[in-house]
């Protein structure tokens, strides 16, 4: 702590100490301003300015210093100046004292506190820069909020000195003024009680409900004002146009079907999305064959004399599109239309923020719709490198169109996806140079996750080459090479195809958000409230192209807030729930995630224990020769209480679920240790996991004691 800080923590221990030293409450007290009122009448009249001055620095004092009898002083506002100048006065002095409060906190404890509880404040203070003048202006007017602590509390958060000081002064005059107004009646005040009556706190809350009315009616007012240029139609075709076929479209128009809404759902592709065409389905499909290979490698560990396999790529891509086919009824326009959506397949075009253009090879139609939403997904991003297009690349929508397998494939990416397919295609025969521009890869994961990922692909016998940066490509006598560069030194690659795996970005163009002015976020997403509103509050955004999440799981967790919002958002709206998210990449090892990570705990300042479980401990694990990974789970310091786990190893994805439902419903490591888990499986891993944390708060100085009662029983 700096000396000007320890300076300030000095002077208000000791003004706090004299308060209390000197007894210097008794002057704050009802009986002595009743006492003294005549005296303090006659040295107004004698000294008006000066005894102004001289309440108003007293006021200022002890609001700044927190210290109690600020009502009883504003009591004698009114009875010594009247019910105007001594509004005037304690409403000015009250909200100055507040500041200083304010800025003694902010001063001395937000750096702490920052420390303590960094990742939980920055949630705060996230509301605070959207809804924080609203915050407090209900704290202020309702005056069951106790007034030093509201000045203590917002010190710590990122609200604006200014905008802390206006909204404090305007919250608190209705306050003020009742105070006032009965300090002029002083003589009839037995108790502050007699204030502050059941009614009169009754009127306050009421008066708290004013601004969100008001709220409301702004609300209403900015959204009139963004649709100001177009004609409503008096009546609407639909209750919901979804515009995107993929998992957040589906599960939306599904939602709006299953409550009645007439909602039709416009697809210019394929049903399904990506998910089912491009992403999960497909890849997962390949990723099992590719292990299959890798089994029959390993023979001669689960005691085959041996074992051989012929690759046959084309049939293999065969069987990929076989189980898309099979997977399609699912996501398909029969099943949807008889669950009761219109399904249309074409192209969508959103021209007025209630009608949407659907162009199909039949012709043009204009619908017009009380709610839009956007579900259009994201697309691979290509990065520009000087002479992609010369050589020709893949992307992971478009390599499923492979008949042959290449001989020498190169990956850029180092994410899930190109580890996914890096190590797929490695293991059915290809030659794979994987590229990644950071020191790592699987980046978002933990650097032990990353290097037993990078064991295994180096296993498969992947070139990965991490920290190259890819320069250009070029095309030499009909060689394709991609030129990368590590350091100051370049290095030549030669490949037969080369696929772009480095992300995806939201599908925005094309549908009208530009003509109509749909806000994008910094990361071209669609930008989006906590509702998944857009700046049109009847155009909503989930999944893919609104972000923050690309995963299969959350669009469709976002498509429930969505459809609701849409439909039902003039009586009630949901915030989307963002605080139990899981992911899986399905490398060998498989690597789930939810909640923390150790490195994100660190970065945030937040205070974790750490319970690893290695999975090599496993029996279950040892059996079928897959005893490797482990799994980590994050409690609260003193807790077990979980903010994250991460689990390395086979069936990661379906070992996670536990957890995902424990942190979903507040269960700790207690109830998990507390839980059968069937013997022998890959589950009970989660409880030796529990057990890890159990033994680590072993009660010692317990058993001490149970000891010496087992030797008394023994005698």
């Amino acid at each position: 702590m700096t000396r000007s800080k320890l300076a300030l923590l000095a002077l208000l221990a000791a003004g706090i100490a004299a308060f209390f030293w000197l007894d210097l409450g008794q002057y704050a007290s009802l009986a002595f301003i009743k006492s003294s009122q005549q005296s303090f009448a006659a040295y107004y009249a004698a000294h008006p300015l000066l005894t102004m001055a001289l309440y108003f620095g007293i006021y200022v004092t002890v609001c700044a210093l927190s210290f109690p009898g600020a009502a009883v002083v504003t009591l004698a506002g009114g009875a010594l100046f009247g019910l105007a100048v001594g509004t005037l006065l304690v409403s000015f002095a009250s909200t100055i004292g507040a500041t200083l409060a304010f800025l003694s906190s902010r001063y001395l404890l937000r750096d702490w506190v920052r420390q303590k509880f960094g990742a939980r404040l920055g949630a705060i203070d996230a509301g605070i820069a959207q809804e924080g003048a609203f915050y407090l202006f209900m704290l202020r007017i309702v005056p069951v909020a106790p007034f030093f602590l509201v000045n203590l509390l917002m010190g710590l958060t990122a609200i604006r000195t200014w905008t802390y000081f206006w909204v404090s002064q305007i919250g608190m005059l209705a306050g003020t003024v009742v105070y006032v107004n009965a300090g002029t009646q002083l003589g009839q005040i037995d108790s502050l009680r007699g204030i502050l009556s059941l009614p009169l706190i009754g009127s306050f809350v009421l008066l708290g409900v004013f601004p969100i009315i008001a709220r409301k009616i702004t609300l209403w007012f900015k959204a009139r004002r963004v649709v100001a240029r177009w004609n409503r139609p008096k009546k609407f075709d639909r209750n919901l146009i979804v515009i995107g076929g993929g998992a957040a479209g589906l599960v939306t128009s599904l939602i709006a079907a299953t409550v009645k809404a007439k909602v039709t759902l416009v697809e210019g592709h394929k049903m399904g999305g990506d998910c089912l065409n491009f992403g999960c389905v497909p890849s997962k499909a390949l990723i099992r064959s590719a292990k299959f290979v890798k089994q029959n490698s390993l023979a001669a560990t689960y005691g085959m004399a041996g074992a051989s396999v012929e690759v046959d790529f084309a049939r293999v891509m065969q069987r990929v599109h076989r189980i898309i086919t099979a997977i399609e009824p699912h996501d398909s326009v029969e099943r949807y239309t008889g669950l009761g959506v219109d399904v249309v397949q074409g192209q969508a075009k959103i021209t007025s923020p209630w009608t949407v253009e659907i162009t199909t090879p039949a012709g043009r139609q204009v619908l017009s719709t009380r709610s839009i939403v956007i579900a259009t997904g994201a697309r691979p991003f290509v990065p520009p490198i000087p002479g992609l297009d010369l050589v020709g690349y893949e992307t992971s929508d478009t390599i499923w169109g492979l008949t042959q397998l290449p001989p020498r494939l190169v990956v850029l990416g180092g994410g899930p996806i190109g580890c996914e397919l890096a190590q797929s295609f490695a293991r059915l025969g290809s030659k794979v140079t994987q590229v990644e521009m950071a020191a790592r890869v699987m980046l978002r994961e933990d650097p032990e996750v990353s290097e037993l990922v990078s064991r295994s692909l180096l296993a498969d016998g992947i070139d990965l080459l991490t920290s190259h940066q890819a320069v250009r490509c070029e095309l030499v006598d009909g060689s394709k090479r991609l030129i990368v560069k590590h350091g100051d030194q370049e290095k030549t690659i030669e490949f037969d195809v080369l696929l772009c795996a480095v992300g995806r970005a939201p599908r925005t163009e094309g549908f009208g958000l530009e003509e109509l002015g749909v806000q994008l976020s910094p990361k071209k997403t669609i930008a989006v409230d906590e509702y998944l509103q857009t700046n049109y509050p009847n155009i909503l955004a989930c999944g893919d192209v609104a972000g923050p999440f690309q995963f299969t799981h959350t669009a469709a967790h976002q498509a429930w807030y969505a459809s609701v919002n849409a439909l039902f958002g003039n009586l009630k709206r949901f915030k989307v729930d963002y605080r139990v998210i899981p992911w899986t990449t399905f490398t060998d090892p498989e690597v789930a995630r939810v909640g923390l990570s150790e490195s994100e705990a660190k970065e945030r300042g937040i205070a974790v224990e750490v319970s690893r479980f290695d999975l090599d401990e496993l029996d279950r694990a040892i059996a079928d020769d897959v005893a490797h990974g482990f799994i980590k789970v994050l409690t609260a310091a003193g807790s077990d209480k979980i903010l994250g786990v991460t689990i390395v190893g086979e069936h990661a994805g379906d070992l996670l679920a536990e957890y995902v439902l424990a942190m979903k419903h507040g269960l700790g490591l207690k109830k998990i240790l507390g839980t059968i888990h069937t013997y022998p499986t890959m589950s009970e891993a989660n409880k030796y996991a529990a057990g890890v944390w159990a033994k680590a708060h072993t009660p010692h100085k317990l058993l001490a004691w149970v000891a010496r009662y087992q030797d008394w029983r023994r005698g």
